[in-house]
């Protein structure tokens, strides 16, 4: 596969690059992530499947630059990043926040380029048409902290230290407040496959809530469930690497 990624693009990294592989997926990680969650998992697809990975800005080596609080922000300049750098056959993997914006960036290649991704994978996030009212980018401090804690992923002594805070909440609140305020256009669909992984114990999203991505595409969805929660990610590496092998 050709290997005309600029290491250094501010809104693309990539783990494990490798001159061998036939396919290319790209991840879009969860409110206040980074392109760093899909290290494992990029290591753990190379070298089959070149794995490239969608900074948001506002974090890490990004942390000076403005937020961007819509996931219509967040598709813009990601399908601008990634438009004239992706050649067939790539897919996209989203991880919650991601899954939504994977879906409004693959819209936009389906809508404006000749080639789409040739699969969707939806982690950890209800389709677009489950909408429910949310109101955790309005919470305090205290109770940004309360969410993120009960979601799990992030170290609570991470949350204890006063700077780490300063530089984490402004992120997951723009996050939170760009899926929250997000709605999705009246019968937007894909015309490509749509994979669905959920954890078993995920207290957001729910096995029911991602079987409505069938809404979302003309080519049909399947259905994984893993052990664990909202972050099934972290201990399932392998398993979930296994499946977007078969399913690519």
């Amino acid at each position: 596969m050709s290997q005309h990624i600029h290491d250094d693009d501010s809104w693309i990294r990539r783990f494990a690059a490798t001159a061998q592989s036939t396919a290319r997926l790209v991840c879009f990680p969860h409110a206040g992530g980074s392109a760093g969650y899909f290290r494992l998992l990029a290591h753990a697809l190379a070298p089959g499947i070149d794995t490239l990975a969608i900074q948001y800005p506002g974090r890490q080596d990004r942390h000076r630059e403005q937020l961007l609080d819509s996931v219509s922000e967040l598709a813009d300049a990601s399908f601008a990043a990634l438009r004239h750098r992706l050649e067939p056959p790539f897919a996209f993997f989203g991880h919650s926040l991601g899954a939504v914006v994977a879906f409004e960036v693959a819209r936009r290649f389906e809508q404006q380029t000749p080639h789409g991704p040739v699969r969707l994978f939806a982690s950890s996030r209800r389709a677009p048409s489950v909408v429910r009212e949310g109101t955790v980018h309005l919470r305090d401090d205290d109770g940004l902290v309360a969410e993120i804690l009960r979601l799990g992923g992030t170290d609570r002594s991470v949350l204890e230290d006063p700077d780490m805070r300063q530089l984490i909440l402004p992120v997951v609140r723009a996050d939170y407040r760009a899926i929250e305020t997000y709605t999705a256009p009246a019968g937007a669909r894909l015309t490509c496959p749509v994979s669905v992984f959920v954890g078993a114990s995920d207290p957001v999203t729910s096995a029911v809530d991602m079987t409505a991505w069938e809404a979302h595409t003309t080519k049909g969805t399947d259905t994984q469930v893993f052990d664990g929660g909202h972050f099934y990610l972290d201990q399932h590496v392998p398993e979930v690497a296994s499946a977007i092998v078969g399913a690519m």
